[in-house]
């Protein structure tokens, strides 16, 4: 009787980082710190001093000093209050049908034989981000957090995503171990992971997400960075992805414009070509063991 092939590993991870990647400016600059009416020029140098003073983590320290500012302001910023926040956020063009064409795109090339999967792992806030418009394209959100007490008030950072952290969650991804309290540490063979590292591919805007881009190439996969256009960032922008570039550190750099046709898209698209046809190689591969195995 002939085996039923049964390939497991035929999706793909597109992983994303958020501020700067997705949306031009850090969410924060939106949301909690318009609402508390502080400058975001006037909060990122007090973080960056206190950095410098205390040598404490920049994310941890920009999560304590929000939280020093909403006491100080006397505000209520409940995680409701933060969701509803994030209707404020603005996107790259093209962002808001992104996903639904990328995933069309793939489901029309594989003939429905490849599945992808959007993921956001961010240092932002998981109070935001779970009030945001295109949440619905992502099959898991990561990003710091949080304790709030009983009358809702934020106390204290109970998760900290920084640059480095950023990559423990390419692990849970690429082990199918996407769920809080699941831990990624035991062993687990290559081809038991649900998500091959090869079908991987992050886009991020700069050096904050080198350890991620460098984990997900060391081990197969891709790796591109955007830029920002036509704003007084823009040179600094294009400088960061061409550092990474001259370090192997992505495959590509675009600006951050997702619209129909635009470079990022053709890049992106180039990519994912070439992981279907891997993933499709070895489908092939393991239907043609069977046969033999079968002596056909």
């Amino acid at each position: 009787m002939k085996k039923t092939t049964k390939f497991k590993q035929n999706v793909i991870a597109l992983v994303y980082d958020f501020d700067g990647t997705l949306t031009p400016e850090p969410m924060q600059e939106y949301t909690v710190l318009p609402e508390l009416g502080i400058k975001p020029k006037q909060f990122w140098d007090q973080v960056d001093e206190e950095v410098k003073n205390t040598g404490a983590d920049p994310i941890l320290t920009y999560m304590r000093l929000l939280v020093e500012q909403i006491e100080a302001n006397k505000a209520h910023l409940s995680r409701d209050a933060l969701r509803n926040l994030a209707k404020e956020i603005k996107y790259y063009p093209g962002v808001f049908d992104w996903f639904e064409r990328i995933n069309k795109y793939v489901k029309t090339a594989s003939e429905g034989q490849i599945e992808i999967k959007h993921y956001i792992v961010s240092a932002g806030l998981h109070e935001i981000l779970e009030g945001v418009s295109i949440k619905r394209h992502f099959s898991q959100i990561y990003a710091s957090q949080y304790y709030f007490d009983h009358h809702e008030v934020a106390r204290f950072p109970t998760v900290v995503i920084n640059d480095t952290a950023k990559t423990h969650y390419l692990f849970k991804i690429n082990k199918g171990r996407e769920g809080a309290l699941e831990t990624v540490n035991e062993y687990m063979p290559e081809n038991e992971r649900a998500i091959p590292f090869q079908n991987m591919l992050y886009l991020g805007d700069g050096l904050t997400d080198v350890p991620c881009m460098t984990v997900v190439k060391k081990y197969g996969g891709f790796a591109v960075a955007v830029h920002k256009e036509e704003c007084q960032d823009a040179n600094k922008s294009m400088e960061a992805c061409k550092t990474l570039a001259d370090a192997n550190r992505i495959d590509f750099y675009a600006p951050a414009d997702y619209c129909e046709g635009s470079v990022l898209e053709r890049h992106v698209k180039k990519i994912l070509k070439l992981i279907m046809a891997r993933i499709e190689f070895q489908l092939e591969r393991k239907k043609f063991s069977e046969t033999l195995t079968d002596g056909s």
